[in-house]
């Protein structure tokens, strides 16, 4: 394959237009403005980085490829009355690190980022005290990471390959779409999927880049809006790792659940979703 100097301009111009991830580049810009804020890298460490590690050494932390580091030494940033934000280039959460992370939750001061993984929502969930964002959209990554570098309390980011066509910055669960058969609750990534597969059919969709606090509030309202007090929740990684809170929600409220996770693709949801409908709705709610 030939790449002519034209291909080759336009690859160099888009290199340098964004040459660090949504989320971390956000924390390293972030690192001239805001004193507080430190960043522990893991490898591989994101391009871009060497230009502003050189200009704030002392808050710039290379670790090499220790995960379990990198969080030790978050924890003594904090401590120290710093805003550290971890990147990690793989998840990093885990038994091993349980601990630790724990240790670092209960400083109040620490943002993680780091893959969606399987195990996060699960432990982060018996550590509890954690915010937990799964962003959609590189835009809603950045701009939830520069609001947790404002607060106090642990953060984490869960980031994705992949990405919604357009952000969606409303806090809790968002109606993107209205009707009566069931409510679809559609988390990070899983929207643009959830869109096209719910396309043509009678439900509410329910966005949301933030799953740890639960917005209950907001579905609890959407499903008793609803003909039939159902549920599709469709998460990025484990499937079924919020049902816990929507049973908490609906407690009252007969209802079905259907969950599915990180391997369902637009078919997969589309066929899902249709049995679920045919094979019996719920009666409608009484209070």
């Amino acid at each position: 394959m030939t790449i002519t100097v034209d291909q080759q301009a336009a690859e160099a111009a888009e290199f340098v237009r964004d040459p660090v991830p949504a989320g971390i580049g956000a924390a390293i810009r972030a690192l001239d403005d805001h004193p507080r804020v430190a960043v522990v890298l893991t490898h591989p460490v994101p391009p871009g980085c060497a230009t502003v590690a050189a200009r704030h050494p002392a808050r710039v932390v290379d670790v090499g490829a220790d995960p379990e580091m990198a969080i030790g030494v978050a924890h003594g940033l904090a401590l120290a009355g710093m805003r550290p934000v971890v990147h990690c280039a793989a998840p990093i959460l885990g038994r091993q690190s349980s601990q630790r992370l724990a240790l670092l939750g209960r400083s109040g001061a620490a943002v993680l980022l780091a893959p969606v993984a399987p195990e996060d929502a699960g432990l982060l969930d018996a550590l509890g005290g954690w915010t937990v964002h799964v962003p959609g959209h590189p835009e809603e990554t950045d701009r939830l990471l520069l609001s947790a570098l404002h607060g106090t309390s642990p953060v984490h980011l869960g980031l994705s390959s992949r990405s919604n066509r357009s952000p969606h910055f409303a806090g809790g669960l968002q109606p993107l779409s209205r009707g009566r058969s069931c409510v679809v609750l559609a988390v990070g990534p899983t929207l643009e999927p959830v869109l096209r597969a719910t396309a043509g059919l009678d439900v509410t969709v329910l966005y949301t880049a933030t799953v740890r606090p639960f917005d209950d509030i907001t579905l609890r309202t959407a499903v008793l809006a609803a003909d039939h007090p159902d549920v599709v929740l469709v998460e990025p990684y484990r499937a079924g790792a919020s049902a816990h809170f929507v049973a908490r929600t609906l407690v009252h409220v007969p209802h079905r659940l259907l969950a599915l996770g990180a391997g369902a693709g637009v078919r997969d949801i589309a066929d899902a979703v249709r049995r679920f409908l045919r094979s019996g709705p719920t009666a409608p709610a009484r209070l």
